[in-house]
């Protein structure tokens, strides 16, 4: 489930220039407002998740999460219009949002005395799926159009969305009958305030959405506009930008697992520091270097330390975070982060439109966040920062 979740999520990122072409689209900030609206869809069910969670236990809202995953891709590849395409990238972005607020607590309860470990291979679950998107896409681009059996001539892009549609119905209908037959946790039955959460938590909520959220939106207009970044600032091909995007993504999957069990025998807030304080260093580094194999040590080395910041961050939290207020106190933190996260790919966008080099917004962006590092420190080294549950 979090494989298919993770691919809609990210699938937009590689489909930026054959929906360009295939709606002709010629403003950066409009084909960056795909990926924009994919992100925002992720962010805004995240409390309202959580306040349902109040009411509904943790598993029937993954599974009504894959029914609206199925829904969601099945209408966007039959988009024919750039507005529906909008709409389409916007409720695959729900489910995953949704997911994501009800199965990452379910993990940690499901394994109390290993959260990060779980959460860990959870999250390389999730980064397979960023690995193989790209490959999927750029395996399907290969032909402009398909012939799909009872569809007829499909162009490369609807194929590649209505794969999804396809797998999601199995999965959810494989999902119901695992869970079916499956004890479930009941350590979150006393979770039934957000607003209670959100008065005993408010330190741990603050302290993950200026962690992450800040880096999050960086990385949001990074990543998704990274193979057109990579063409026009750095003179690659497209398909060698594909490749160093996957490379991105799969230098996170060795980051998840292993942070994630290093998150369980190191202080959580100094590893939270070192990640961000590593990942502004990369950013900056990538635009000042030039020539094939320097870009790719550059992005491996980045995409090994912005995964990492991911199952730190979710370890932080759901292992600080009592029984009580975990699911409601995750949800404040994550529907927030998100929300404004999701920004960051339209904001390079049309900075870019407004003549503004790619090199120059990222080495603005690294500033901000190496400023953002020197406020934590000095809280850090004031005991201001929370290290656990209050």
């Amino acid at each position: 489930m979090v494989f298919l979740v993770n691919f809609a999520r990210v699938v937009f990122a590689p489909l930026l220039d054959p929906f360009r072409a295939a709606f002709t689209i010629s403003s950066e900030g409009a084909v960056g407002l795909i990926a924009t609206l994919a992100w925002v869809g992720s962010a805004l069910p995240r409390i309202p998740t959580g306040y349902l969670l109040t009411r509904v236990p943790r598993h029937r809202v993954v599974l009504g999460t894959g029914v609206v995953l199925t829904a969601a891709t099945t209408f966007t590849a039959f988009a024919d219009s750039l507005t529906m395409v909008y709409l389409g990238a916007f409720l695959m972005g729900l489910a995953s949002g949704a997911y994501f607020i009800a199965a990452n607590p379910l993990v940690s309860e499901l394994f109390p005395e290993r959260v990060g470990r779980a959460i860990g291979i959870h999250g390389m679950s999730s980064q397979l799926a960023a690995v193989a998107a790209p490959l999927f896409v750029g395996l399907v681009l290969v032909q402009s159009s398909w012939q799909v059996p009872a569809l007829g001539d499909l162009a490369a892009w609807r194929v590649v969305i209505l794969t999804i549609a396809v797998v999601a119905a199995v999965t959810t209908v494989a999902f119901y009958l695992v869970a079916r037959r499956s004890a479930m946790p009941t350590a979150g039955a006393a979770d039934r305030d957000l607003l209670v959460a959100l008065k005993r938590q408010w330190r741990i909520i603050l302290t993950g959405f200026v962690v992450l959220g800040g880096t999050g939106f960086v990385w949001n207009g990074l990543f998704n506009l990274y193979v057109r970044y990579l063409s026009v600032a750095k003179g690659l091909a497209p398909a060698q930008g594909r490749t160093l995007l996957t490379l991105v993504f799969l230098a996170g999957v060795p980051a998840f697992f292993l942070t994630g069990d290093l998150a369980d025998r190191i202080p959580h807030v100094p590893l939270l520091l070192a990640v961000l304080g590593a990942f502004a260093t990369c950013l900056l580094a990538l635009t000042y270097v030039s020539g094939f194999l320097p870009i790719v040590l550059v992005t491996v080395v980045l995409g090994y330390v912005i995964h990492s910041a991911f199952p730190a961050m979710d370890t932080f939290l759901l292992d600080s975070l009592p029984d009580e207020n975990r699911a409601s106190a995750y949800a404040i933190y994550s529907g927030s982060m998100m929300i404004f996260q999701a920004a960051g790919s339209v904001t390079v966008g049309t900075l870019v439109d407004l003549g503004v080099r790619y090199d120059l917004v990222y080495r603005g962006f690294a500033v901000l966040l190496f400023c953002i590092l020197a406020g934590l420190l000095v809280l850090y080294r004031l005991d201001r920062l929370p290290t656990g549950a209050s």
